[in-house]
């Protein structure tokens, strides 16, 4: 079926960067609505690396039975080194020549999104991205891939912790993921009722913090949590933890981290509908003639967003959130 200026025939489907949950419910959308519109559909391992090392294997509706339940990406990931100069780039465009491929869905983040703009440019291959990342950093959609799951596998984990919080009266730092975002410390942070969170996007005062500490002793609020992003300014929690110590020395203070437990299991209902949702939209998107855009969601609606625009989005998040946040945790 061709809609487009430009036929298509077969398209090429891979997983780049951070794995996220909810990846391979967009592969199976992106696998079973080609077939549907009569397309070949082709599997490129570990990203752009099997793209360039031509570990590409063609697809069928079975390849992607009982897999929307299942985290991590059956088609694995990689990051690249390769892809990033032009002879890298020529083999993977060679590779997909020679079976035919004239379309690309990259399930990713903006990294991956750069790569294939660039490739898009050098050898007229029409890409398509899928914001795929536990992050929620892509600018221009309200979701990516990943985040729903990873904020409530935080919320699960931290719920534990504020048990034995509760049972010791313990001050605990809790370390989750956002190297360059802190929307997961911010979503379940709150989720969690912490009384401080730590972000990237704002600038971490530790005399601040301290203050805060020393009322809530003051009042007799012994059980304190502090939820930290990995790349808050400041430092991660270990650092965190070290003034700490410095200043309240009598304090009980305990650290955990909670790694990269965040990426993996099964991916939540809203993970799985949007991954089969922005899948579909993808192949759409080629078969309509679109070129080098992302698909993302805006108040629940499909928006195409040009893959030099997904850029990571710091410093975007409420100061409403904040305020929020300072209110319900005194």
């Amino acid at each position: 079926m061709n809609r487009g200026s430009r036929k298509i025939n077969r398209i090429g489907v891979l997983t780049s960067g951070g794995d996220s949950p909810g990846m391979n419910a967009a592969i199976r959308a992106v696998v079973r609505t080609g077939i549907f519109h009569d397309l070949e559909v082709y599997g490129i391992m570990r990203g752009y690396q099997g793209l360039i090392e031509d570990d590409i294997q063609k697809m069928e509706s079975r390849s992607v039975a009982n897999i929307i339940q299942r985290g991590g990406t059956i088609l694995k990931t990689a990051r690249c080194k390769e892809f990033y100069d032009y002879e890298g780039r020529k083999k993977g465009y060679d590779n997909l020549k020679k079976r035919g491929i004239d379309g690309l869905v990259i399930i990713g983040g903006d990294g991956s999104f750069r790569g294939a703009v660039e490739f898009s440019k050098e050898f007229d291959i029409p890409c398509i991205g899928i914001a795929g990342t536990i992050d929620k950093d892509i600018l221009g959609t309200d979701f990516t891939i990943g985040f729903d799951t990873a904020v409530n596998t935080a919320v699960e984990a931290i719920d534990k912790v504020r048990d034995t919080m509760d049972a010791h009266d313990r001050i605990f730092i809790i370390e989750v993921m956002g190297r360059d975002a802190g929307y997961i410390a911010l979503h379940s942070g709150i989720a969690t009722g912490a009384e401080n969170i730590l972000i990237p996007e704002r600038k971490t005062d530790m005399d601040d913090i301290v203050k805060s500490l020393l009322e809530k002793e003051r009042r007799k609020k012994l059980v304190n949590l502090i939820v930290v992003a990995e790349g808050d300014d400041f430092g991660g929690a270990e650092e965190v933890h070290k003034i700490l110590k410095e200043k309240l020395p009598m304090a009980e203070i305990r650290v955990c981290i909670l790694g990269h437990i965040q990426r993996g299991g099964a991916p939540s209902c809203i993970d799985r509908l949007i991954a089969s949702r922005m899948g579909y939209h993808a192949v759409e998107c080629l078969l309509e003639g679109r070129h080098n855009v992302f698909v993302g969601i805006q108040n629940n609606r499909m928006h195409y967003i040009p893959l030099e625009n997904a850029v990571k989005s710091k410093g975007k998040i409420s100061e409403e959130w904040l305020k929020i946040v300072k209110i319900l945790a005194s």
